[in-house]
């Protein structure tokens, strides 16, 4: 029989475990001739009682597996532990808040059956979510679908159903620096999506806020373009080639009309212009060249600090 891996990144997930094995057990009953499932959980440097619910689970159930990282690592190292632990044929991601239905694992295992290489799914709506929250998140998708040449759908998730294939060329992957959606993107493989409604956490709270979902997203127009360096040297072009026309015309203003530039006003208003479009440019080469520190010291991206038996 073939084996389905489910990997699991936790972070202060305490409540949230047992309903999502109790849901995900519910559909491994009904999938109990077709497939044998396999739960790996990752525990990210949680802060309240995750692992030691991890440790009950495991030793409760023969096919639930954890690893504990000895820090907080972030999401990214999370979902490459558990994808370089999991063992089967075909290997999913889920979030243990439920907010990824285990029920869909039935429909998208029988649509990958139909010859896809993975199957993904993308919600139809954002309801329960901010109205400014969703306003970003499709104007972060529209702007890295015009950046980068890597086309990533608007609302998908990292929930998807992958055969053994695309599972071992993301982990090919070696990257310090990672961002899982350009990634199941970039890799490519034929894909097919499934929509549905926007569910709420059964349980607990996101760890999730405003500013950090912004950072994430920088490092993926960071990490999949280099359409910011395009904008800087065509910005600073533009600066030079508008400062040079700036300066004949202050030189002929002078010696045609007698008429000497004054005005501090103006002559501030272009130097603060200049220099914050100097400190943006700054900015965004800093950026790259510490995503290339980052890389060139090869440190590990997580530290096991324990593991299920």
């Amino acid at each position: 029989m073939k084996t389905l891996a489910i990997v699991v990144p936790c972070y202060n997930e305490e409540e949230t475990i047992h309903p999502f094995l109790e849901a995900c057990q519910a559909v491994e009953r009904e999938m109990a001739n077709q497939l044998a499932f396999n739960y790996y959980f990752v525990n990210d440097g949680s802060k309240d009682h995750t692992l030691e619910v991890l440790r009950q689970v495991s030793k409760q159930f023969e096919n639930v597996h954890y690893l504990s990282f000895s820090r907080n690592f972030g999401k990214e190292a999370g979902l490459l532990a558990g994808l370089e632990a999991a063992e089967g044929d075909y290997v999913t991601v889920m979030d243990a808040d439920l907010q990824d239905p285990p029920e869909l694992l039935i429909e998208m295992y029988a649509k990958i059956q139909e010859g896809y290489d993975v199957v993904g799914t993308r919600r139809a709506d954002r309801k329960g979510e901010p109205p400014i929250r969703s306003f970003f998140a499709k104007a972060f998708y529209w702007l890295i679908n015009k950046v980068s040449d890597t086309e990533m759908v608007d609302g998908a998730r990292d929930f998807r159903l992958m055969r053994r294939p695309m599972v071992n060329a993301i982990m090919e992957l070696s990257e310090y620096n990672r961002f899982s959606k350009g990634i199941f993107a970039w890799v490519g493989f034929e894909t097919e999506y499934l929509e549905y409604k926007n569910v709420e956490r059964v349980a607990g709270e996101t760890s999730w806020n405003f500013w950090s979902l912004f950072k994430y997203s920088i490092e993926g127009i960071v990490n999949f373009s280099d359409a910011p360096l395009n904008i800087a040297f065509i910005g600073g072009l533009l600066s030079w080639i508008l400062a040079f026309i700036m300066v004949i015309l202050i030189v002929i203003r002078t010696l045609v009309f007698g008429d000497p530039t004054s005005g501090w006003p103006s002559l501030m208003t272009v130097i603060l212009f200049l220099g914050g479009f100097q400190l943006l440019t700054i900015g965004i080469l800093g950026k790259y060249i510490g995503k290339i520190f980052m890389e060139t010291k090869k440190r590990p991206i997580y530290v096991i600090k324990e593991k299920s038996e």
